[in-house]
């Protein structure tokens, strides 16, 4: 090959399900699919891009990441950069996690939303575990044989999650552009009824739309759950990402602030240092909630996980103060929201339409109906926008399909993209100039 020949790059594969560089198949294991975010991820490294170390050591703009920036942002707290591990710390943690990581986060949520109440959590209510996946998994390995209400659009990951545990049987509810995806109260209650779900699982707010419940609603949400006895399974791990009116702050929230009995209300919250204290490589999260329903999820990671890191969960019990939340999140909102607008913006000058801008989370979902032919749907926009070194995850992942039971069908977001404003601001406004230009010259 000659220094001009351009290297050869290996195609995209047809099915974006294929698992990367699987050509051959072991008869005892099924083909799994990855996760949208990790497909993206692993399109991106076959043309070049390589996580780096430290942020900013390369030319690319991941606007596919589903982490926050992790350094200091204006009136953070100090970031913690090193750890001292005991001797002790070097042997397994408790599967329910440790009981000073248990106790100070149900301190958290008594302290910032159950001032004055009755019911409060105790270090009974809260397991520990090793990443929100891991969070979600035991949950779901501990459901009974129950129809599970999940929305469309949400996480990709849910769909994997949703399918693998044969007990329950996942329902979709759609959610329409066209109502800048509300979800009334009144609508819940039918889809309960109707459908006879026992359990719901949602992100709030909500990844990709940014829809967020809250207030009062979230409060009658919270009613509904407990009168018709259906179980209402929150991640809450966006919550500090939201924005008020205009994408000005708001205050924290979650629906453990509308929960009359701790041990009665079937409310089931999962948060963690991930996203709302960006320490996404800590891998600590939580479950809170009744204690007959903590006692069930940790078993399940008896067999599962086996517990989380525990010099991990050890370094976490100073961070989940309510203080050092309060001022995280303020740092979070006004930094993020400042991002917000900038993406936004950029993405309407291109012609990427919002069906909603986001209440929550960092993401802008948006649709590339109205761009040049080559670029009106979210795949196609994707591989184009890789060219450019621009990372995005495609609408379609998006459209959580358990066990593929809608094979053979469009999906509803084919032409839709989630962007990104996780990464820096110098990182975001890089990504929306090159696309800038990708879609001038598809025009042109």
């Amino acid at each position: 090959m000659s220094p001009s020949t351009p290297p050869v790059r290996p195609p995209f594969p047809s099915d974006p399900y294929d698992a990367q560089g699987s050509s051959q198949q072991v008869s005892a294991f099924r083909r799994v699919p990855r996760t949208g975010v990790i497909y993206v991820m692993g399109e991106a490294s076959r043309l070049g891009y390589t996580y780096k170390a430290e942020p900013g050591e390369d030319d690319w703009c991941n606007l596919g990441q589903g982490m926050p920036e992790t350094g200091p942002l204006p009136g953070s707290p100090p970031r913690c950069e090193s750890l001292d591990i005991s001797l002790g710390d070097q042997e397994y943690a408790p599967v329910a996690g440790l009981w000073e990581l248990r106790e100070a986060i149900a301190d958290l949520y008594n302290q910032a939303y159950r001032r004055g109440m009755k019911s409060r959590y105790s270090a009974e209510n809260v397991s520990i575990s090793g990443g929100g996946r891991t969070a979600l998994t035991r949950a779901a390995a501990a459901l009974g044989q129950i129809n599970l209400g999940h929305f469309l659009p949400d996480y990709t990951a849910y769909e994997e999650l949703l399918d693998v545990f044969r007990l329950f049987s996942p329902i979709p509810i759609l959610l329409e552009g066209e109502r800048q995806y509300d979800f009334s109260v009144r609508d819940l209650r039918r889809e309960i009824m109707g459908r006879g779900l026992g359990a719901i699982l949602m992100s709030n707010p909500c990844n990709p739309t940014g829809k967020h419940v809250r207030g009062e609603e979230l409060a009658a949400w919270v009613r509904l759950g407990g009168e018709l006895d259906c179980t209402l399974l929150f991640d809450e791990f966006y919550s500090h990402y939201v924005y008020g009116d205009g994408g000005g702050t708001a205050p924290m929230e979650s629906a453990a602030r509308y929960v009359e009995d701790v041990e009665e209300d079937p409310v089931v919250i999962f948060d963690g240092l991930t996203k709302n204290w960006r320490y996404p490589g800590w891998r600590v999260t939580w479950t809170v909630g009744p204690k007959a329903v903590i006692d069930a999820v940790a078993s399940a990671g008896s067999f599962l996980d086996g517990g989380g890191s525990k010099p991990m969960q050890r370094a976490a019990v100073p961070l989940v103060s309510l203080d050092i939340a309060e001022r995280e999140t303020a740092a979070i909102q006004k930094a993020f929201a400042k991002k917000r607008k900038l993406m936004l913006d950029g993405l309407r000058k291109i012609g990427v339409s919002v069906d909603a801008p986001p209440e929550g989370t960092f993401y802008v979902w948006g649709s590339v109906e109205g761009l040049p032919p080559g670029l009106d749907d979210g795949m196609s926009f994707f591989r184009a926008a890789l060219e450019e070194k621009v990372i995005t995850v495609p609408g379609q992942f998006f459209d959580v399909n358990p066990g593929k039971r809608r094979a053979g069908r469009a999906s509803r977001f084919a032409r839709h993209v989630r962007f990104s404003f996780g990464p820096s601001e110098d990182v975001c406004a890089r990504a929306l100039r090159r696309l800038e230009g990708l879609v001038a010259r598809a025009k042109g």
